[in-house]
């Protein structure tokens, strides 16, 4: 009987234990019903979604940082307050389309789960201080930094060994003559163009008529200039030509893609002078190929052989086949140093002329950072002439020139001529940059290279 008595009372507990894990089961069950996904794990939140009115200028977002929880839901209503087109995307992907100045759009960028950035997507704008921060509560440093994307290639790579294709052509350093008459109309077009700037590297250069340096162009004192221009682009652009006197808000303003602008001015001063796009940043639009030179006559300019131009500049090199990179403009950190836009080009393709002949070449300094000493080795410059004036000119005093120095936007020319037969490098006497790019040379009558010199 006792046995049986235990059995049964065994049985029971066995029967009230189930019971009770069961219950326990369906109150946590209950529980996990009332109780939000991923509480206390950090993945997820039930706040509502955070609504930020956010509004984009030239060069900033306001606000500049947002804060939210771990997997809220972000929602912008964004407003361009400037006077460009801007865009803002969560790390550079996810965001409104362009905007163009009074647009407003509102995006839903879904739950955030680390800290992160969102930024203007437009060429140079990011680096130009349009960025702002989403802070998510809890977030590391770390995981914050490897969320915003922001870490930055060093760009494409030169290799100073490689040499042209075979089909490759020289930017042509032959200076026409001023054209006759005395008033000159003339296109020019704000192009975004894909541009190999040395031997198998390329760049998505803006440009003027396609071309780095744009267009040269010439003219006398008191001729008149009409220039159309027109943005065939996809951001805007304007031109700024230093040898005219005209107002700033005027001729000088940003036009957008798809629209054109006159810009007249009349030549009061000769000079060599530099033009570029000065829609801001500047520094980006110059740095990554908006510029030329125009060339002024001063009156009575002697008759040469051969005339020559020579633009020198900056290469700051983005990914292969990218924009220029504005953070290493800030920093003056160029990839090369150019003359007329390409690495070393005049020493795949040397500049002909026979010796003795009378030779001008006019060098101006487009930048948009770095100075000129440009130099000719195995010559004496005997005629200079810079900044609108005569330095040095052939008389009884029988001076000679070694360096043309220029600042960034300065021009002028050098007369000379090569005594033998034979190859003169033309470099900038800064030497740190004849090994990035900034070498040429003149060929003096019908001779091949053979070895190279000590210089």
């Amino acid at each position: 009987m006792e046995s049986k008595q235990r059995t049964s009372e065994l049985g029971a507990g066995r029967w009230v234990i189930a019971i009770g894990l069961g219950g326990i089961g369906l109150i946590l069950g209950f529980v996990g019903l009332f109780t939000p996904v991923g509480a206390g794990g950090g993945s997820s939140s039930t706040a509502e979604p955070k609504t930020v009115e956010v509004t984009l200028s030239e060069f900033s977002v306001t606000p500049a940082s947002v804060d939210v929880e771990a997997g809220q839901e972000l929602v912008l209503t964004v407003k361009n307050g400037g006077a460009m087109a801007h865009d803002l995307k969560l790390g550079g992907t996810k965001g409104t389309k362009l905007l163009q100045p009074g647009a407003s759009e509102t995006v839903k960028l879904g739950a955030v789960a680390a800290s992160t950035e969102a930024w203007c997507t437009v060429p140079g704008h990011k680096e130009s201080g349009m960025v702002m921060k989403v802070n998510v509560a809890g977030a590391s440093a770390a995981a914050a930094g490897s969320a915003t994307g922001a870490a930055t290639s060093s760009g494409a790579t030169i290799d100073p060994k490689a040499m042209p294709a075979a089909d490759w052509k020289p930017f042509d350093p032959t200076l026409a003559p001023a054209p006759g008459g005395t008033t000159h109309d003339i296109e020019m077009r704000a192009i975004e163009k894909e541009i190999e700037v040395a031997p198998g590297v390329t760049q998505m250069m803006w440009t003027f008529n396609g071309t780095v340096p744009g267009p040269i162009l010439r003219g006398r004192i008191g001729d008149l200039f009409n220039v159309t221009l027109i943005n065939d682009g996809t951001i805007d652009h304007s031109i700024d030509f230093h040898a005219s006197k005209v107002a700033w808000n005027d001729e000088m303003r940003s036009i957008k893609p798809g629209e054109r602008l006159v810009y007249q001015f009349k030549a009061d001063f000769a000079g060599a002078f530099m033009y570029h796009c000065g829609t801001a940043p500047a520094l980006h639009h110059i740095g990554n190929g908006m510029y030329g030179a125009i060339i002024i006559d001063p009156p009575e300019l002697a008759p040469v052989d051969h005339e020559f131009v020579v633009v020198q500049s900056e290469l700051y090199l983005g990914a292969n086949g990218k924009e220029g990179d504005l953070t290493k403009m800030t920093k003056e950190a160029f990839d090369a140093v150019v003359f007329n836009g390409y690495y070393n080009q005049y020493k795949f393709s040397p500049i002909r002329v026979e010796p003795d002949q009378r030779i001008r070449v006019w060098v101006i300094d487009d930048g948009p950072s770095e100075n000129s000493a440009f130099h000719i080795v195995g010559t004496i410059f005997d005629t200079v002439w810079r900044e609108g004036t005569y330095l040095l000119r052939p008389d009884a005093r029988q001076g000679g020139s070694q360096v043309l120095d220029l600042q960034p936007a300065q021009g002028g020319f050098v007369e000379f001529s090569l005594a033998e037969k034979g190859f003169y490098p033309m470099v900038t006497h800064k030497f740190a940059n004849v090994g990035k790019g900034a070498l040429g040379l003149f060929q003096a009558g019908d001779v091949k290279l053979e070895g190279g010199g000590g210089h």
